[in-house]
């Protein structure tokens, strides 16, 4: 939570001080290391690399898992080092790649973001890093202190904003140099926090890397179709920037700050399901028992549709205040809320999809049945720009987050019916039980934010931040008690047993 509050503050100051059309620059420019970042290193080494630590862990021991971290942090180190003197040398064609022909009659905006980019590429290498030490931690049931780590790079990149901005134009720089050069700290202060955690758990690392050793061996085949089979959202994020950098000034900046919305959530829950799903998964796989895997992605996708199902609903109904409290001041102006609302809207849509692939994806790996995902990514890519093209001349910008969604549907639609027979099944009629009673109570809360957020702007009218902040609160407050009294009286038992652990927790915390 805290990662992602940050990660929305974050966006809000830096949308405040320099404005949507300037920050396209910068946004694209940071698209780049983080594509490389993950397509080669944290996504598919993640679930390339949880998965055969945590058999090594099980099977032989802490001893020959540091043996496979250590070859694993050396050849991500050789890689992404490589990786990124290739990107640093040609970085003009990559970012010409990425944008469309209209930037090229944009005075200085190409090679701002050419300078921003060179900056920026060595966080490919860092965040490779932190993801390694991050799949270690959590093969190891560490989890707060690695989802906590990427808070520390908002933390040191809002900071930027005060401390380096200023320092550029003296240097000859342009500002948004200050903010490239605070998202490599960034990522130093990502990898530092994590360090400690590890070493208390007896990891050292010592420069190796035996290319013929079986475990590292496993990762990199597993990382090859990985690499193409976690893909698909960002290669369809990587389409959306360079058909967006030709639908006007302020498109791309859009699209990120609805993307940021709607991921909020994905990172909250989604993201976390994921994370604790997987190394389970990967134990129950280690030992053999499907049933075990059946019943953990069950779990995980019925507790992500009572997180994730109301989310999307609450971010169509109330899109437009929701943007105008976090975003609107300074130099994000009224027409910019409403475009990123509207943006907002069509991503929404995609919100529970994108969740599903991230429990349902790496679930594949685990099982050692990676070509799987591989083509379902190469479809849905292709899915995806079929689709934004079509959309974008329709639509303009919206059209580019509506076929997102649709193509983020797809794939986890398709992944969910090739699963089945692998694990005997998904305990359909439980989670499709959950998905109906979910659903029914969401609408609920959708009908009666709607409701009382109208009611309360012809009771507080005004535009000052303290009101749009009340009146968000009040209606979002209503829509969760709403949402609480359906979900009793529809017996929802995801809802009842997220109640029971949190008051348990709480209870034990009294004690």
């Amino acid at each position: 939570m805290a990662s992602r509050v940050l990660g929305l503050v974050r966006d809000a100051v830096l949308f405040a001080v320099f404005g949507p059309a300037a920050m396209d620059s910068f946004l694209v420019a940071f698209r780049i290391p983080n594509l490389l970042r993950d397509l080669f290193a944290e996504g598919a080494m993640s679930a390339a690399f949880v998965p055969t630590f945590t058999a090594h862990l099980a099977r032989d021991g802490r001893p020959a898992a540091w043996r496979l971290g250590t070859f694993v942090v050396s050849a991500l180190l050789l890689v992404t080092g490589v990786l990124v003197v290739l990107g640093i040398v040609f970085a003009d064609p990559l970012v010409r790649l990425l944008t469309d022909a209209d930037w090229e009659e944009r005075p200085g905006q190409i090679a701002l973001t050419v300078q921003l980019t060179r900056v920026m590429l060595p966080l490919l290498t860092l965040v490779a890093l932190a993801a390694a030490l991050m799949g270690m931690l959590n093969s190891l049931r560490h989890y707060f202190i690695p989802a906590l780590s990427p808070a520390m790079f908002n933390v040191v990149l809002i900071a930027s904003v005060a401390v380096a901005v200023p320092l550029m134009p003296a240097i000859g720089l342009d500002p948004l140099v200050g903010v490239a050069i605070g998202a490599l700290v960034g990522g130093v202060a990502q990898v530092a926090l994590q360090v400690p955690t590890l070493l208390a758990e007896g990891f050292r690392y010592r420069p190796a890397l035996d290319w013929r050793d079986p475990g590292l061996r496993r990762v990199l085949l597993l990382m090859g179709p990985g690499t193409v089979g976690l893909a698909a959202t960002q290669v369809n994020l990587a389409v959306n920037t360079m058909l967006a950098t030709g639908a006007g000034d302020g498109a791309v900046s859009w699209l990120t700050a609805a993307f940021r919305l709607m991921y909020l959530p994905i990172g909250l829950f989604g993201v976390s399901i994921a994370t604790a799903v997987l190394p389970a998964v990967s134990r129950h796989a280690a030992e053999r028992r499907p049933e075990g895997i059946r019943e953990t992605v069950a779990d995980g996708l019925s507790l992500m549709l009572m997180m994730n199902l109301p989310a999307t609903v609450g971010l169509i109904v109330l899109a437009t205040p929701i943007v105008r409290v976090i975003f609107e001041r300074r130099e994000f102006l009224p027409a910019d809320t409403a475009a990123t609302a509207a943006a907002l809207q069509m991503y929404a849509l995609g919100l529970l999809a994108y969740s599903v692939v991230r429990i349902v994806s790496p679930t594949f790996y685990a099982l050692g049945r990676s070509r799987i995902p591989v083509l379902v990514s190469v479809a849905t890519m292709g899915v995806n720009v079929v689709l934004n093209v079509v959309l974008v001349r329709v639509l303009g910008y919206e059209g580019l987050a509506l076929g997102t969604s649709i193509a983020a549907t797809f794939n986890a639609a398709v992944l969910l019916v090739l699963l089945r027979p692998h694990i005997g099944g998904l305990n359909g009629g439980r989670v499709l039980g959950s998905l109906v009673r979910i659903a029914l109570a969401a609408a609920a809360m959708g009908a009666a934010a709607v409701w009382v957020e109208a009611w309360l702007a012809g009771q507080l009218p005004g535009d000052a931040l303290a009101l749009q902040i009340v009146r968000l609160t009040l209606a979002i407050g209503a829509a969760l008690v709403v949402l609480a009294a359906a979900s009793w009286l529809l017996r929802i038992r995801e809802f009842a047993e997220g109640v029971s652990l949190v008051t348990r927790r709480f209870r034990r915390s009294s004690r």
